[in-house]
């Protein structure tokens, strides 16, 4: 029973840590640092710890098998903060975090077009009831939006689509590589991406561990890097992407909490009603799909009880 529920629990407990990356971009910036270095510093400790967690738990050598698509999961991981903070210069932060959270119907339209089928009733009412909570958890009923530049929506939803194509790619278990091989190759590429496009310079300037921004890196590198990817790993060819998507959607309500507490950001009413339909929204296919999964292994049980009872040439027949 337990096992219905844990891979599941892996892929929230894996968004929930990126809810937090915000926050701690955002009290590095309050201490002087860019962006663009809080992001060159989160993937490069997050590398470093990788290649510590792989030394210590990996007796074999680095496996190279099946690189390929990790290479695809490292350079998007790279792309999806360095285009959502480029959005951050043109959006409100509340703006950035809801156009990033469109991964959540972009990631089931990915699963949809794969598969070749439509999403269950379940996951779609769900899908909308996630859609209607963002805008107040957000809080932006009361932004204007007339004034906000084009660019700003165009790097915010591609770094949804990136996320989204993230959880894919994660999602393709290499079966001949363990968990710690993919996490070492998986945040290497997601570093050269960082070092292209953002700030390698921070590594022998003095600012990484001269100036305290390593402090920042660590968090960052363990909340933003580490445990989603670790946990996206295990979790996402168990769950699904779909389902995958849905579950992720405790991000926002995780960023919104975690400012409060950390920034002191005023939460409002409606943005608390926001948060409760999208933690419901996550919660409906669980909910309601808990007696099918009972269902399911109490006939399995069943049939399975029945078949060892049966005569050896019918068994044969049926099997």
């Amino acid at each position: 029973m337990m096992r219905i529920y844990l891979y599941p629990l892996l892929v929230v407990i894996a968004a929930s840590s990126y809810g937090v990356v915000s926050t701690i971009i955002k009290l590095a910036m309050r201490s002087g640092f860019s962006v663009s270095e809080a992001v060159t510093s989160q993937f490069f400790i997050g590398f470093c710890i990788a290649v510590g967690i792989f030394l210590l738990t990996n007796r074999t050598k680095l496996s190279l098998n099946g690189v390929k698509i990790l290479i695809f999961a490292g350079v998007l991981t790279g792309l999806t903060n360095i285009l959502y903070g480029r959005s951050l210069n043109y959006l409100p932060a509340s703006l950035a975090v809801v156009l990033l959270f469109q991964f959540t119907w972009i990631g089931m339209l990915i699963s949809c077009i794969t598969k070749r089928q439509f999403p269950s009733r379940i996951e779609l009412i769900s899908l909308i009831i996630l859609v209607a909570g963002t805008i107040p958890a957000a809080g932006l009923i009361d932004v204007g939006l007339s004034q906000i530049p084009f660019q700003g929506w165009l790097w915010g939803l591609a770094a949804a689509l990136c996320y989204s194509l993230f959880l894919f790619v994660n999602g393709r278990a290499t079966a001949s590589m363990t968990t710690s091989n993919r996490l070492v190759l998986i945040s290497f590429f997601a570093f050269m991406m960082s070092a292209v496009f953002q700030s390698p310079e921070i590594i022998w300037n003095g600012t990484l561990f001269n100036e305290g921004l390593w402090i920042y890196g660590l968090a960052l590198g363990l909340f933003g890097m580490i445990i989603p990817v670790f946990l996206f790993t295990i979790a996402v060819p168990k769950v699904g992407l779909g389902m995958s998507s849905i579950l992720s959607a405790i991000e926002l309500p995780i960023a919104v909490m975690v400012s409060v507490i950390l920034l002191s950001e005023t939460v409002t009413a409606l943005q608390i009603v926001g948060i409760v339909t999208i933690i419901l929204g996550m919660s409906l296919p669980a909910m309601l799909d808990r007696n099918g999964l009972l269902r399911k292994n109490k006939i399995s049980k069943h049939n399975a009880k029945n078949q060892s009872n049966m005569p050896g040439e019918l068994k044969k027949h049926i099997s």
